[in-house]
Parts: C-alpha cells; sequence; structure tokens
C-alpha cells in the first residue's frame, strides 16, 4: 500500500486495541480522513447503504478470515497500489456524506441521516398497519 493511503493514529483515528462496535464513530473517523476502511464482519448494518455501495470504497473481511493469523494482511498486501488509488479516489467522492456542516449542506451527514429516516418511517407504518388488519374469526367452529 502506498505510504499517502496508509492511515495512523495521527490523522484523528482513535489509537484504541479493543474490538470496534457498529455504533463508534471510527468508520465515520476512517472515512473523513480518506482512509479506506476495512471491515470485519459477516453481518453489519452500515450507515447509509442503502445510497452507498461500500464496496466501491471499502475492503471487506468475514470473521472466520480475520480470524486466521496474517490472512488479512496477506490479502491486502496483494492488492495492487492502482487498486488502492481508484479506491481512495471513491472513497474522496463520498466522504462528504459522513461530514457535519454547519448549516447542513446537501448530503452532508445531517441530510443522509433525515433521508435514512424518511426512507425507514414508511416501512414501520406499513408494519403497524398490517398488525391492525381485521382479521376474518373461524366462522365454521
Amino acid at each position: 500500500m502506498s505510504k499517502h493511503l496508509a492511515c495512523k493514529p495521527d490523522l484523528g483515528l482513535k489509537h484504541n486495541n479493543t474490538c470496534d462496535t457498529p455504533s463508534s464513530n471510527r468508520l465515520f473517523d476512517a472515512i473523513v480522513s480518506h482512509c479506506v476502511p476495512v471491515v470485519v464482519s459477516d453481518q453489519i448494518d452500515l450507515p447509509f447503504e442503502d445510497e452507498l455501495d461500500y464496496t466501491k470504497f471499502a475492503v471487506f473481511f468475514s470473521v472466520k478470515e480475520a480470524l486466521v493469523r496474517g490472512y488479512m494482511v496477506q490479502q491486502l498486501r496483494k492488492l495492487l497500489k492502482d487498486w488502492w488509488l481508484q479506491m481512495w479516489r471513491r472513497l474522496k467522492e463520498v466522504a462528504h456524506h459522513f461530514e457535519n456542516q454547519y448549516p447542513p449542506k446537501k448530503d452532508d451527514a445531517m441530510n443522509m441521516i433525515w433521508r435514512q429516516v424518511q426512507h425507514k418511517v414508511p416501512a414501520e407504518r406499513l408494519d403497524v398497519h398490517r398488525t391492525q388488519r381485521f382479521k376474518v374469526p373461524n366462522w365454521w367452529r
């Protein structure tokens, strides 16, 4: 990996030896620092995933792969510099979606959050309506 693509803790990322969680802000920190995220998870819900294709700017490993000693490092080192540069450029294109602005700007983090809420509300309403449907009693008993 080229020197300018490597992310170091002094670039705003928290240096922490504990496991990361989906609710932490390290993914946001990595993205706004223009660091290609490496995600280790089998089932993670990523922010704004219905609008952003993370496979264009992040690298994914399963938990099983991550537990194999040296596997992730070996796989990451196999990736060509051109591939990393392409991922990094794509990352820079989407980084503004993860940044808070004051006042809020089009497609910044706040707008993306409100769009997510807007998408989820109709589905929740539909679930409520489905549970309240009239059920025909079992008349033939």
